[in-house]
């Protein structure tokens, strides 16, 4: 009881170092597992025992004889069927063509350059070789997220690596799955007429078994067949339920079951996909947080010490430095990604929890079939997946200034709320040049928006996934834009540092239009504008206009008359080099004004003539 109340215990804690730390919870969870199992062993134990023994001579331990086979199994099932879930084909269709070519010309590449790399230097089989290769493609986004997210990229240099580590987690996760298969038909004889067989039993019902409950249980669910509070537990009793029903028509075809079942569920119109998939992550964080202790502490000391040697440092170099570029740049010819664009990506391709569970499993289960060189699977896998997120986690913000992608000032501006107001102001900020992000929970806001060509997501503000999206790290300013005060506050106090660090905005209530202790420099526009009056004037006027300046005195003149009109809200300043300043409630005073600098307006036409024979008749005067 100490030792699986420790493990849960100590894998909750590696997840919040993880977030704390700004890692990916991996990198902890297998290095709590290494040192409570192998190390503790060899180091620290005066009897030589582990502090966790997950699995010993077959017979003693927290699993002992085949559950521990059975426990990784089942909770692979269901993190391999959260991953399948995220796949979108649409998204296949519709991102860039490198993205499309990276997860799959890519992929070859390592593919076939890592196996042969693992046959030539440890003398691997050509099938255990391949298996290796197989599990290494995988990136992910739960390895790539946290690396990147402090660093302020260009917005596709992000998009291909997010897309990267969305999209190649479930066909990694499939290619491997198809090489084990191979592999354990016939595992140490020949491949026999009757192997193959075999091998096409499995490919039929794992995509049969697949294919037909994922839309069984899409049916189940939107017929509204079972109740609401039983919908994620019922799910997750399907996915295990397919994953035994298939391994019984099929041995070992229950894991491609579940994937394909996870990827045709992923793409179907279900209202309770949404929900599914976040009752999945909560609980594959749970199982990822005890199965990587679990198999980092049922490595031997004897296993570590296969690699610990130069060849090690060969397979690891040729991985890295030189099969990901030559993915990357293949994949990335005629594209629109600058040479530095393309060595920053080559560089990060940190590998994750797919490809380190999927190893432990198919390394435990092909050692006992007594397949040879298969005790150096998981071993191998667990180099790589360490390797290569220390390496991204340690040099990545230093390697992004090296090479010029790293930008110094984020100048993106991302909007809370996609009303017709911000939208409106969106579409000024992109026809200028700004990087606009739009984010709504309404989805009729939303489309609306992505009509006007605008980037815009449909999240909640509460939601903390907001802060994992890497694509946002180019925005510099922010502004709270919706009819609530207290989610425009909220998002300030929550996002002001992460998207604001140029310049955070939310609009004022009527009420605190009148107060004078407000923060400096939060308030929006003005101190008369709130969100009935911009919404007003946008209903009335929707437009956006500019007006040339004469200098300070100009701007002072027009300043007196939109206070005096509420029919006319000032929003931005344009300089000489058509940069735009934001204009906030205590920046209204600025002593630097230039002569042909512009103000931007929302609301009527002002009477330029009239202003400026007033403004003459007022010099006169003075």
């Amino acid at each position: 009881m100490l030792e699986l109340g420790g493990i849960i215990i100590l894998g909750i804690l590696a997840q919040w170092v993880a977030w704390k730390l700004k890692i990916p919870a991996i990198l902890p969870l297998i290095l709590i597992g290494l040192l409570v199992g192998p190390i503790a062993a060899e180091f620290l134990s005066e009897d030589g025992t582990k502090w966790i023994e997950p699995r010993w001579n077959g017979e003693e331990g927290l699993f002992p004889g085949e559950s521990l086979f059975y426990f990784v199994s089942l909770a692979i099932s269901i993190i391999l069927f959260e991953g399948g879930l995220t796949l979108r084909m649409g998204e296949i269709k519709n991102v860039a063509p490198a993205i499309t070519k990276l997860i799959t010309i890519g992929s070859i590449v390592t593919f076939f350059g890592a196996a042969v790399a693992a046959h030539y230097i440890f003398y691997l089989s050509w099938e255990i070789s391949f298996l290796f290769s197989a599990l290494i493609i995988v990136t992910g986004p739960t390895v790539i997220t946290p690396i990147l997210r402090n660093i302020p990229l260009k917005k596709d240099v992000s998009a291909v690596l997010k897309w990267e580590g969305i999209l190649i987690d479930p066909i990694g996760a499939l290619v491997a799955v198809l090489v084990f298969e191979f592999i354990s038909v016939d595992a140490g004889g020949e491949y026999t007429k009757t192997a193959f067989i075999e091998f096409g039993k499995i490919v039929l019902f794992g995509f049969t078994f697949g294919f037909t409950f994922a839309h069984a249980l899409n049916i189940i669910m939107n017929k509204k067949w079972i109740p609401h509070y039983l919908m994620n537990v019922f799910a997750l009793a399907a996915v295990l339920g397919v994953f035994i029903l298939a391994d019984i028509f099929a041995h070992e075809s229950g894991l491609l079951a579940v994937v394909v079942m996870g990827m045709v569920l992923g793409n179907s119109n279900s209202p309770y996909l949404k929900e599914l998939l976040y009752f999945k992550e909560s609980l594959s964080i749970l199982l990822i947080s005890i199965l990587f202790i679990l198999l980092a502490a049922n490595i031997n000391y004897q296993e570590l010490l296969l690699i610990f040697n130069w060849n090690t440092v060969l397979l690891f170099a040729i991985v890295v430095f030189v099969l990901r570029p030559i993915g990357v740049f293949i994949s990335s010819h005629g594209s629109n990604l600058k040479l530095n664009e393309k060595l920053f990506i080559s560089w990060v391709g940190p590998r994750g929890i797919v490809a380190a569970g999927i190893a432990s499993l198919f390394g435990l289960k092909l050692a006992s079939d007594g397949v040879p060189g298969a005790e150096y699977i998981t071993p191998l896998v667990f180099m790589i997946v360490l390797g290569t997120v220390l390496l991204n986690a340690t040099t990545a913000r230093m390697f992004a200034q090296m090479v010029g992608v790293f930008l110094n000032k984020s100048e993106g501006v991302l909007i809370v709320g996609a009303s017709k107001v911000s939208r409106l102001l969106g579409h000024y900020l992109e026809s200028r040049g700004r990087h606009v992000v739009l984010i709504d929970s309404n989805q009729n806001n939303i489309a609306k928006a992505k009509e006007l060509g605008l980037e815009a997501i449909n999240t909640n503000i509460y939601s903390d996934k907001l802060m994992d999206n890497i694509e946002l790290n180019a925005m510099g300013y922010l502004m709270a834009l919706t009819g609530s005060s207290d989610i425009n506050k909220y998002a300030i106090n929550k996002f002001s540092k992460l998207y604001g660090e140029n310049g955070s905005f939310r609009l004022l209530t009527s009420t605190e239009t009148l107060e004078t202790d407000l923060v400096p420099g939060e308030g929006l526009f003005s101190h008369t504008t709130d969100y009935s009056t911009l919404v007003s004037v946008t209903n009335k006027y929707p437009s956006i206009l500019e007006i040339p300046l004469e200098g300070r005195e100009h701007y002072e003149e027009l300043l007196k008359i939109t206070n005096a009109d509420e029919e006319i809200i000032p929003l931005f300043l344009k300089d000489l080099n058509n940069q735009l300043i934001i204009i906030g409630s205590e920046n209204l005073k600025l002593e630097d004004i230039k002569p042909k600098w512009e103000l931007v307006y929302l609301g009527k036409p002002i009477d330029v003539e009239k202003l400026n024979g007033k403004a003459k008749v007022n010099q006169e005067e003075g």
